[in-house]
């Protein structure tokens, strides 16, 4: 849950809520030691404490920008320069592994069956996944679980919707709860503005080109 308040001496603040799955304070620490080092995101202003079932913190109020849409080479090596940036400063950041991933990068769980548990979507009607799709999945898991890259923190939900832009300058990354302690997936997924889509392979080669 994500709520915007007007404070009495008139500053815009956003508080944030979730489900306390004990990922909450390394995202937030690691937020905030970018945020200090003058990379472009919101300023976390209050630690994270525990209400009830949740945990809570408030951020700045950061607004504006566009999204910069596309998802042609020279887009994609746009969005590869500034995860660059954000990947090289929190290579140094020590916090806690925000475990458990976030489910969308959870491949390496130990549930029973391709995907992750989660209540939500397992008492839906399995039988409407179309099989190829769960073929896919599992040949998707099973490289990635064999490749073996090492885990890194990094932001799981790099995409164009968690973006805002002035001009050709990054004004804003969004979404620090979705750090992960995994390898990234930015390079697939960095064109989503909306519905989840997946880059061309040609734009994401230009990604891994840019990036590296």
């Amino acid at each position: 849950m994500v709520v915007g308040l007007r404070l009495p001496g008139g500053t815009d603040v956003v508080v944030k809520a979730r489900a306390d799955d004990g990922r909450a304070v390394s995202c937030v620490a690691a937020q905030a030691r970018l945020t200090g080092r003058g990379f472009p995101c919101a300023r976390p202003l209050t630690p994270v404490v525990g209400v009830g079932s949740l945990t809570v913190h408030a951020e700045e109020f950061r607004p504006g920008g566009e999204v910069l849409g596309g998802d042609w080479p020279d887009v994609a090596a746009r969005y590869a320069e500034v995860f660059a940036r954000l990947m090289a400063e929190l290579a140094d950041v020590t916090v806690a592994p925000p475990l458990p991933n976030p489910p969308w990068v959870r491949w390496d769980h130990t549930d029973s069956g391709v995907w992750p548990a989660i209540d939500c979507l397992d008492n839906r009607d399995q039988s409407v996944v179309p099989g190829y799709i769960v073929a896919a999945a599992e040949r998707a898991r099973g490289r990635l679980l064999a490749a073996g890259l090492a885990c890194v923190l990094g932001h799981a939900d790099f995409e164009a919707q968690n973006l805002r832009w002035h001009g050709r300058e990054v004004w804003a990354v969004h979404d620090w709860d979705s750090l992960a302690w995994q390898p990234g997936a930015a390079s697939g997924s960095f064109a989503s503005a909306g519905p989840p889509t997946l880059a061309p392979i040609e734009s994401s080669e230009a990604f891994l080109v840019a990036y590296w």
